[in-house]
């Protein structure tokens, strides 16, 4: 059972009940009683007649409009309704799952004004793995993600679509599957289902825990091609890292030492003096990549436990407007998460290329035995090229731009869940140029033969071997490519080596 409290998240619980169906989540009490006393503050609020903006007013250009009493409630039907304008795929349903944990845990901080029942609704579902159906388009991150959180808390209150039992139902029927029953929204309860930052934030701290989990398995791809390309281990020297002392450069640096001790291969050419940068700046390009990552996830850490809510329920009975919602300090960290994708990407490529061009490796061309005959990896790099060319795209960023929204009320907005989609997919697209690496690698020790992989990374050709079998003869690589990438998602290759 995992307690919240709205202040004691941590990405590494949000990426395990991501991935796991059916987990089971609660408030603590403590958290309850305040859930309930921001509640209580909110009721007196409409009884008093104040005017609190998305309360007892509209929204955004109807900020002005008054909204009389018996009108509260369907006010916020009608703002869920239409919020819901998202269009394009769905979220994935690990994406689902941590959007679920997240919102729920925000409001379980106690100062959005929700029912006690609404942070149940939600955890129900997670706890039922019913998983509102949210397409990922339509939102440009400030008010928060206003158009998927709709389409979750159209789910709540019993329309909407959502998977329940591995099929697509009507929101009620997704409900009753997982044994509860629509919500009935009250003031302010609507607004605060769909303000925040949780879609761009779910989608961060994935990609950034992939992205974070690819650093080590590049390190290994650039060790393997850098023992079989009879590189150079002197720039990992310790003293190279204490004179700029970055966290990531030390780290990597490390590493390569760690799994290229005792080679018979590197240093092997005594006349060679240095090596070409894709090999001899592992540690400073793979280990900014590592900095630039853990940088992403401190900002995601914190929005993890902040409050995006608008207005703010305060302790002392003030609903105080704000604009906590806006996305900015996430979207530029989904952005950092891109750039770095493509650059690990990019130096990755680099090496496939030194691994295939006999006039870089002194091996047969495109690592392949009757060259002419059989084309071999020739395609890999051409491959890898294409996903680093798309992945250069996809860094540049979104939260530098902003298109004015609601009659210029909301006039500069943060793009991030663009941002949060893009980092996605830049860091599928550099895991697919890391597998190519380790494909390319491996096979490339054929040709050393009888020589061994260092100790360090024996483990790693074995693991790459269980995968993806020697090139015997032109068969399509598409699937070994497939094979590498999906294994690479989780940390079984650093483990195997001992990283």
């Amino acid at each position: 059972m995992l307690e919240i409290d709205g202040t004691s998240l941590t990405l590494d619980r949000v990426e395990r009940t991501a991935r796991t169906g059916g987990v089971r989540v609660r408030m603590t009490s403590q958290a309850r009683s305040a859930v309930q006393a921001a509640r209580d503050r909110v009721d007196a609020i409409v009884q008093s007649g104040e005017s609190v903006y998305g309360v007892t007013t509209g929204f955004g250009h109807f900020a002005d409009v008054r909204i009389e009493p018996e009108q509260v409630r369907e006010l916020q039907l009608n703002l869920v309704r239409s919020h819901a304008v998202g269009t394009g795929e769905a979220l994935p349903p690990e994406a689902v799952r941590a959007l679920l944990l997240m919102r729920a845990n925000v409001m379980a901080r106690g100062y959005s004004g929700v029912r006690p029942e609404v942070i149940d609704q939600m955890l129900g579902l997670l706890r039922a793995d019913v998983l509102p159906y949210i397409p990922r388009q339509g939102s440009v991150g400030a008010s928060g993600d206003l158009s998927p959180l709709a389409h979750l808390a159209l789910v709540l209150i019993g329309e909407g679509e959502a998977w329940a039992g591995g099929e697509l139902v009507p929101g009620q029927e997704a409900l009753a599957y997982a044994g509860l029953e629509p919500l009935v929204l009250r003031a302010k309860e609507g607004l605060a289902l769909v303000n925040g930052t949780q879609v761009m934030t779910a989608l961060g701290v994935l990609a950034s825990g992939e992205l974070r989990r690819l650093c080590g398995a590049a390190t290994i791809a650039g060790a393997l091609s850098l023992e079989v390309l009879l590189g150079k281990t002197g720039p990992f020297d310790p003293v190279v890292a204490e004179l700029r002392p970055h966290p990531g450069h030390r780290i990597c640096a490390d590493q390569l030492r760690q799994l290229l001790r005792d080679s018979e291969l590197a240093d092997s050419e005594a006349s060679r003096i240095q090596d070409a940068y894709s090999l001899r700046c592992m540690p400073q390009v793979h280990g900014a990549a590592l900095d630039v990552c853990d940088t992403a996830r401190g900002v995601l850490q914190t929005e993890l436990n902040s409050v995006t809510d608008n207005p703010l329920v305060l302790d002392d009975g003030r609903l105080l407007s704000c604009g906590n919602f806006h996305g900015q300090p996430v979207a530029y960290a989904l952005d950092w998460l891109a750039m770095a994708s493509a650059d690990l990407a990019s130096i990755t490529e680099r090496r496939i290329n030194r691994l295939l061009n006999p006039r870089l490796s002194g091996l047969p061309a495109f690592l392949v035995r009757d060259g002419g005959l059989r084309s071999g990896y020739l395609l890999a790099q051409t491959a890898a090229a294409s996903l680093v060319n798309e992945t250069r795209m996809l860094a540049m960023p979104s939260s530098t731009d902003s298109i004015p929204t609601s009659a210029d009320q909301e006039d500069h907005v943060a793009m991030g869940a663009w941002g949060a989609w893009k980092a996605r997919l830049a860091v599928q697209n550099c895991r697919r140029v890391v597998a190519i690496e380790l494909m390319c690698a491996c096979e490339a020790y054929e040709f050393r033969s009888p020589a061994l992989p260092a100790p360090g990374l024996r483990a790693a050709v074995d693991w790459v071997r269980e995968r993806v079998a020697p090139l015997s003869s032109d068969r399509p690589l598409s699937a070994d490519i497939v094979a590498l990438e999906q294994a690479l998602v989780d940390d079984s290759l650093q483990r195997a080596v001992g990283l």
